[in-house]
């Protein structure tokens, strides 16, 4: 992995949201962390097994820049019923999965009571997984979407009940 994509990753990871991303690959091991007053990068490569010792690369913070809004198809109309009810939106394009691993319960179901900053769901970008935290309080009434589906950028996933 070069500098260039390095770069490139760090950048994908502020725009998309994540507080936290961790890569592991054979020879490199990448964690991004985001979202607190002084963001930090570490980057550990290990050296390829002809090398003597790993590198340890510092790269410079990720600063989160506002993302330009891209034009979205017009949603379907929402019924009156829906329009009391706060959505929780996809902050990126990729797979979402309702569990942390098949063996596990589903992050939040309908009915369930929820704070700001509960994870409600994982999505999967460039195998990256990102844990979507909400960002309102309330009760979940409604589920949008499947578990393994994909899903596009600001696609309804889930309708709170704020009262």
């Amino acid at each position: 992995m070069d500098i260039k994509e390095i770069q490139n990753l760090i950048k994908f990871v502020a725009k998309s949201g994540a507080s936290e991303v961790k890569l592991e690959m054979d020879d490199v091991k990448i964690t991004i962390k985001t979202g607190s007053d002084a963001p930090e990068t570490k980057i550990i490569q290990a050296a390829a097994p002809i090398a003597a010792a790993p590198q340890v690369v510092a790269a410079q913070p990720v600063v989160a820049q506002p993302v330009a809004e891209a034009a979205t198809p017009a949603a379907p109309a929402k019924s009156d019923d829906d329009s009391k009810y706060v959505t929780i939106k996809s902050p990126i394009i990729g797979t979402l999965y309702r569990k942390p691993s098949p063996d596990k319960p589903v992050f939040v179901e309908v009915g369930d009571e929820i704070k700001a900053g509960d994870t409600v769901c994982i999505i999967e970008a460039m195998k990256l997984f990102n844990e979507i935290e909400s960002e309102v309080s309330g009760k979940i009434v409604k589920v949008l979407v499947d578990d393994s589906t994909p899903v596009e950028f600001d696609q309804p996933l889930f309708l709170v009940d704020p009262s």
